[in-house]
């Protein structure tokens, strides 16, 4: 029964390869020791078995050690020892040749062996702690993919919630409110011939229209009617529009009319990017310019949004770039993308602007047909 410890050189991995590997290095060494006769003639027999047995004890074990030791001392006797060719016992002199021999090469073994075991016993350490250090790659790859799906699914209800919100807002505050902004005016009819009451009516019927402008907008905002029925062209446009209005910041939209439909989820991310980006420029740069590119390829659509302000400070960069702690909408303009298998790049330089570039790959679905723009009516 072998109880050596398993060799940390996997080609000593069996008996056979540790036996014959010390085999073989016993029978160069004599070898060696008979090429040198010429030089040393019958002086330092064993100086060619030291060296074998050196690497048979820290390669080989102990087993094939003592085969190293017992080879190599049968052979100098036999060769190199008078009478050679010869098993005879030897006089006084040779056998405390043998003697310091088999000394020293027990203490070579015994310390090869300790040094063997001991780097053994580093190696396995070494595979253990790789295995686990694999194990907690793979455990945090599935958490941060799992963080990354429950992101995604959190934006896809929040895009639905938003939905939901912008729909009762037009069909039930915006119808009530027309309504009553249509009752307010036939009252304000009614007493025309009260001045003072007909003009608190008249103020009362411009505040219900600015209410109704007001929840109009906000319903838009939260997920424009355009979008899921005249598609990215007519919503981008209105949002554009819209900002340019509110905010003073002129908006160059470079997009082609006959840009095609694409699947809603993808229609969805650029039409937030393009909202989140535009938001940045009137809160941070200082711009007075933005200008929207979307081209579409084969196999992607770019989407770029550039501004000419004062760009992002260094340390702020630092942040984008490493994947670290980005604000909220750069975080779920990025989730946003990630999800659709797309990128996103952000690049600034010193007060020459900053530039958003997102590729996001198209789907295999062809696009969604084109429905009457009833929305562009409402609004």
């Amino acid at each position: 029964m072998n109880t050596d410890p398993t060799p940390s050189i996997p080609f000593f991995n069996s008996d056979f390869r540790r036996y014959g590997a010390a085999i073989v290095a016993v029978v160069a060494a004599l070898v060696a020791r008979e090429l040198l006769t010429p030089l040393l003639h019958g002086s330092l027999p064993y100086i060619t078995l030291f060296p074998a047995v050196v690497f048979s004890a820290l390669f080989c074990g102990v087993g094939p050690s003592v085969v190293t030791i017992l080879i190599g001392l049968s052979g100098v006797r036999f060769w190199f020892i008078t009478p050679v060719h010869s098993f005879s016992i030897p006089d006084m002199p040779q056998l405390t040749g043998i003697f310091v021999f088999l000394l020293v090469a027990s203490v070579i073994a015994i310390v090869g062996e300790m040094h063997r075991r001991r780097t053994e016993v580093l190696w396995k350490l070494q595979r253990d702690l790789e295995v686990r250090v694999q194990e907690r790659t793979a455990e945090l790859e599935t958490v941060n993919r799992s963080l990354g799906d429950l992101t995604g699914r959190l934006l896809h209800f929040q895009d639905e919630e938003r939905r939901r919100i912008a729909r009762e807002l037009h069909d039930s505050v915006g119808q009530s409110l027309a309504a009553l902004a249509m009752n307010l005016s036939s009252l304000g009819g009614d007493i025309e011939r009260i001045a003072k009451a007909a003009g608190t009516v008249s103020d009362s019927v411009s505040l219900v229209d600015d209410v109704t402008k007001d929840i109009r907008t906000i319903s838009y905002l939260l997920h424009p009617p355009l979008l899921d029925e005249a598609g990215l062209v007519s919503a981008l446009r209105w949002y554009a529009r819209g900002f340019s209005e509110r905010s003073k910041i002129q908006v160059d939209l470079d997009l082609a009319d006959d840009f095609e439909r694409l699947p809603q989820d993808l229609e969805m991310a650029i039409f937030r990017l393009v909202q989140e980006s535009l938001t940045n420029v009137h809160r941070h740069s200082g711009s007075p310019v933005a200008k929207i590119r979307i081209t579409r390829s084969a196999d992607e659509v770019r989407v770029e949004v550039e501004d000419q302000g004062k760009g992002i400070p260094v340390e702020k960069q630092s942040e984008l770039l490493s994947l670290g702690t980005p604000g909220v909408g750069i975080r779920g303009m990025r989730e946003r993308l990630r999800q659709l298998g797309g990128t996103l790049k952000i690049t600034s330089e010193g007060n020459c602007g900053t530039k958003v570039l997102a590729l996001l790959p198209t789907k295999t679905a062809g696009p969604r047909p084109v429905r009457e723009a009833s929305a562009a009516a409402r609004a």
